[in-house]
């Protein structure tokens, strides 16, 4: 094939340099679920190969772009490409395309699938980028952004797992914000997660001869009554409050309805303080269930909100509002890990993510990046 008679390319253009409400939009067109993050993922990397100041590597369809100033101090500026899958819902807002309800782009609140979660913090940090070759002054901290794929899913698949695994030297740093939704508000660090599965064995029977066999089901009604009588706990973490919560989440058990079970499993999830190891969460969830068969299947770290950190202390300062605790897991848990003290700090309504009426505020938007803005030039 020719030159002059090859296809144009099907890369999506991004006007990284308008409005970021308006871009939040652009971005929210994509689809880009879980998976289907390529088209998105190539749009940014050609936005973000056209400012000068960056320096730009992609590994599958996550991207760093790092500025290289000489400055004494590097931020991580981190978000998520894609989005849980569209709802099912006939005739929900919550979709893509995305719309606004003023009926005027730019204006008013804009509904859509990854309003919130989290294409709007993604818009921030492109707008960062492109503030930098838009002729204003540079910002006082080195800025390393970081895009990635595969977060919405099961940890294994993570793009920043695999940024971290690929090229850990290019996400040092003194620290890092993950444009999550917090609602304008920092939120530091964030709860660990771990799943557990308590069993128990009986003997199957013919449910007519039910005194000839052995109920796993009835025997695991102590695991729940346990469960339900526990309290959780608010542990202080470095000044702020973490709740913690331990809850059954599932439960599996019985053949058939003439069957006597002969194997009950309770799934249980505990949302742990990040004062504690997932080794010593399950050491305390063992304890609570002492006597039962259990097995961890699935255990993520937590994060210390390092608010010490001066760059950190800045930040909090430079917001303004009182500093929250994350009960949720974040990726501020794998820049922990790297012993990066890391917060979460984005616009729209966390509660609002995932759900068939997801939306922001164009002003939301707006006012994070102009925070952002302010603090990276101080």
């Amino acid at each position: 094939m020719t030159a002059e008679t090859a296809p144009e390319s099907s890369v999506s253009t991004l006007d990284v340099h308008q409005d970021v409400a308006l871009l939040t939009a652009a971005l929210m067109d994509i689809n880009s679920v879980s998976g289907n993050e390529k088209q998105l993922a190539d749009a940014v990397e050609a936005a973000l190969r056209e400012i000068p100041q960056l320096t730009v590597v992609r590994d599958g369809d996550a991207i760093i772009a790092r500025t290289e100033l000489g400055r004494s101090e590097r931020v991580i500026l981190a978000g998520h490409l894609d989005t849980v899958p569209l709802p099912l819902t006939e005739g929900s807002r919550g979709t893509v395309p995305s719309s606004w309800d003023s009926g005027v782009p730019g204006e008013g609140i804009l509904y859509g699938r990854g309003a919130t979660d989290m294409k709007g913090g993604v818009a921030v940090q492109l707008a960062l980028a492109a503030g930098m070759s838009d002729g204003g002054a540079q910002p006082k901290r080195d800025v390393t952004f970081v895009f990635y794929d595969h977060e919405e899913v099961e940890a294994v698949k993570s793009g920043l797992g695999r940024l971290v695994r690929n090229h850990g030297n290019l996400l040092q740093g003194d620290f890092a914000i993950l444009l999550e939704p917090t609602d304008g508000t920092v939120e530091g660090g964030c709860n660990g997660t771990s799943r557990f599965e308590a069993s128990t064995s009986g003997e199957a029977a013919h449910s007519a001869r039910a005194w000839m066999g052995s109920n796993a089901i009835h025997a695991a009604a102590p695991i729940l009554a346990r469960l339900a009588a526990y309290e959780p706990r608010t542990i202080n973490v470095d000044g702020l409050d973490y709740r913690e919560s331990l809850n059954a989440v599932k439960i599996n058990g019985g053949t058939a309805g003439n069957v006597i079970p002969d194997r009950c499993v309770v799934e249980i999830n505990y949302r742990f303080a990040p004062d504690k190891t997932p080794d010593q969460a399950e050491a305390h969830v063992r304890e609570l269930l002492e006597g039962f068969d259990v097995v961890r299947t699935d255990a993520a770290a937590g994060a210390r909100p390092g608010l010490q950190h001066p760059a950190a202390a800045s930040f909090v300062a430079a917001v303004g509002a009182e500093p929250k605790p994350k009960y949720g897991w974040t990726d501020v848990a794998r820049f922990s890990e790297l012993g990066i003290p890391a917060v979460n700090f984005g616009p729209g309504d966390a509660l609002l993510a995932h759900k068939d009426n997801e939306h922001v505020h164009a002003d939301a938007i707006r006012k994070c990046l102009a925070a952002l803005q302010s603090w990276l030039a101080a």
